[in-house]
């Protein structure tokens, strides 16, 4: 198994553990647990390769949904013993949006070559598990928090295709984009780091408009 392809493989299982443990939260039953694993896992990896036009991963591999089975199965048994769930979730998510991230820019690169592409397929492979995981759990929504989360998945996905570019292997350039997005998204959990808000402004009076 090549560097690249266990980004895919642990992206999918972290994303899972994350999904079960939302399930954990909400004390759903085994089916809730498979269910919110499943669709956190491999939910955003579905969408990059229907955009893409290429064969679904889950299909083409249908191992990645039984790494999302034994993963929900094993939170399932053991999430009891986690005294700050909700804190696991947020690092496992942000390790998983760095390894999907870097992997879907990787994908979208070898499918059409494409800088800006690869770095919107890494953007949305990094990210949509986690979006979806939060609206059906009913968790509050990664989007609507002021700490970085997007722009993660961005700059590693960016620095994964501008390190290629320049030559380097895709084992290297693979790694060194993982760091980045995890060390982004990890300083905004650990720090609060955000990018600047928008900042309502009162409108122009009618008369002014004149």
């Amino acid at each position: 198994m090549t560097p690249i392809e266990v980004l895919d493989y642990v992206g999918v299982a972290l994303f899972a553990a994350t999904g079960a443990l939302a399930a954990s939260r909400n004390q759903l039953d085994i089916i809730g647990f498979l269910f919110l694993a499943a669709v956190t896992g491999i939910g955003g990896g579905t969408v990059r390769d229907l955009v893409l036009d290429v064969p679904v991963f889950w299909v083409e591999q249908p191992v990645h949904v039984l790494v999302c089975t034994l993963t929900a199965i094993f939170v399932y048994f053991t999430a009891h013993l986690i005294e700050s769930r909700y804190r696991l979730l947020l690092w496992l998510d942000a390790i998983a949006l760095a390894a999907y991230g870097v992997f879907g820019a990787y994908k979208g690169l070898a499918a059409t070559d494409s800088v800006t592409v690869a770095i919107v397929m890494g953007m949305m492979t990094g990210t949509l598990g986690g979006i979806i995981r939060d609206v059906l759990a009913r968790e509050p929504s990664v989007l609507l928090r002021q700490e970085i989360y997007v722009a993660a998945a961005i700059s590693g996905a960016a620095g994964f295709v501008a390190l290629s570019r320049f030559g380097l292997p895709t084992s290297f350039a693979a790694g060194l984009g993982f760091m980045v997005a995890l060390f982004v998204r990890g300083g905004a959990i650990q720090f609060q780091w955000k990018l600047p808000a928008y900042k309502s402004r009162p409108g122009r009076h009618p008369d002014e408009l004149h």
